[in-house]
Parts: structure tokens; sequence; C-alpha cells
């Protein structure tokens, strides 16, 4: 995984999995590259950047998000205001943890 991000949810307890949670894991990281939500096979939900998103460094992943191009809006604090995008990026990890529906999820 990736160092330079720091925030994290850990999937593992309920608790951890909110909206401002969510929030912000959106506005940890820079739209100024690519950026793609991954989650581990232990339960870690993060924002992978940069070479690491696609179809790149998966393994140990459980299930990842499309990867949001940079300058799309889908990371930073504008995102993460944005009510209706953390809620569906909320219900994204609700309903794909622990068993997702495929490893690539298309939420859209």
């Amino acid at each position: 995984m990736s160092g330079e991000h720091c925030v994290q949810i850990d999937l593992n307890s309920p608790d951890n999995l909110t909206p401002a949670a969510v929030r912000q894991l959106l506005a940890s990281a820079s739209d100024d590259e690519h950026t793609q939500l991954r989650v581990t096979k232990e339960g870690m939900a993060y924002i992978s950047s940069g070479k690491a998103v696609g179809g790149v460094e998966i393994d140990g992943l459980l299930f990842r998000l499309e990867t949001w191009a940079k300058g799309s809006g889908y990371v930073g604090n504008v995102a993460a205001s944005d009510e209706v995008w953390v809620m569906q990026i909320f219900n994204a990890l609700k309903q794909n943890w622990p068993v997702p529906a495929f490893d690539y999820i298309d939420i859209y």
C-alpha cells in the first residue's frame, strides 16, 4: 500500500464507517493526480494515487472502485463537502464489505 495516504477507515469495526470518516478520507486525497479508493482483504479502506491505480498493485485487495482521473473533482475538499457524493462512497463501502459483489466496483 502506498505510504503517502495515512487516512484510512478500518471496516472491521462498523462504528468506524461513518459519513464523517468517508468525508475525511476524500478530503485527505489530492485531485492533482489519478486516485482510486481501495479496500484490502484485512478491511482497510484507503485512497491510492499516482501509479498505484487501476489494475496496478492489486494483490491483497478485496475490491476497488473505478479510477478517478486527476482534476475530475472526486477527491479533495470540494468532493468531501458534497453530501451526495460522500453518501455514494459510504454506501459503496457499506454494501461491499465484507463480501463485495465484484472485485472492481463501478458506482455510477
